[in-house]
């Protein structure tokens, strides 16, 4: 009974395109640098496109005025500058205020919010999948980011088809359940033990790395959902069914990283508490 709920065409599309998705991020995390330099821009870009198009910005001055703030924070990020990071985001909302005024009543002060929060939302949180990387015990603190936040959403799919009874969040995401919620948080957290217990010797860290890894990826689990909903908040807002058709079965990069988007600054703060 439970596997005749699995056995269906979008699962299968959506299974297929996750592995392709996953067989890609191991392409360019694995090695990191100016390969996931490049690829997390291009990701940010796109996640920001996404955001853009659903606010009716993504062609206009504004949107354009974004993309350049993307790029000029991955410039600064690149250089290790981002202490400028102050004078950028001023010098942002500078400009866009000054379209603001010198085309009114073209645009709406809402849209020049947007437009901030965008870039900072898809911009400059999903940079910290490049910058954990890039940290102590990069290479292997950086597969935390994917089991908070893919990890948990497979194991909360699980839960939740095999179990799922009471909704979550009704109105945001009615197939959310909180049997699946508790499933994802437990099954991140007993993914990220397994994962620090294979690799034990490689990470240097003060305190018990299979216990760290599993309280963080529980926490993660937690922020992710947040993630979520958030995102899926946006397109209840804007009346759309996904962000995008990049990836089969998925959505666009809004519909699979958004949970990556909230996980990969809270992982970074934690390992740094640790």
């Amino acid at each position: 009974m439970i596997l005749s709920k699995f056995a269906n065409k979008s699962f299968f599309t959506r299974l297929f395109s996750g592995i392709v998705l996953v067989a890609f991020m191991l392409a360019t995390i694995i090695p990191g640098g100016n390969i996931l330099f490049v690829t997390n821009l291009l990701i940010s870009l796109i996640g920001v496109y996404e955001l853009y198009k659903v606010l009716g910005i993504e062609k206009n001055t504004l949107g354009i005025t974004g993309y350049l703030a993307v790029i000029s924070y991955y410039v600064l990020l690149y250089l290790n500058k981002t202490d400028k990071m102050i004078i950028l985001m001023v010098i942002f909302l500078i400009v866009l205020l000054a379209q603001y005024v010198f085309m009114f009543p073209k645009y709406k002060t809402e849209q020049i919010s947007n437009a901030v929060m965008c870039m900072l939302y898809a911009g400059v949180m999903l940079s910290y999948l490049y910058v954990v990387r890039s940290g102590d015990n990069g290479a292997y603190a950086v597969w935390l980011i994917f089991l908070c936040s893919w990890g948990s959403d497979t194991c909360a799919y699980v839960a939740g088809v095999a179990f799922g009874k009471h909704k979550m969040a009704p109105v945001l995401s009615p197939k959310k359940s909180i049997e699946g919620a508790v499933g994802g948080v437990a099954g991140a957290a007993i993914l990220g033990a397994i994962y620090a217990a294979l690799f034990a010797d490689k990470i240097r860290m003060h305190s018990n790395p299979i216990i760290v890894f599993a309280v963080i990826c529980a926490l993660g689990a937690l922020i992710s959902m947040v993630g979520d909903l958030a995102a899926s908040a946006i397109k209840r807002n804007h009346n759309i069914k996904d962000y995008g058709k990049v990836i089969p079965g998925h959505g666009g990069i809004m519909d699979r990283f958004d949970s990556v988007i909230y996980v990969a600054p809270i992982i970074w703060i934690l390992l740094q508490i640790f």
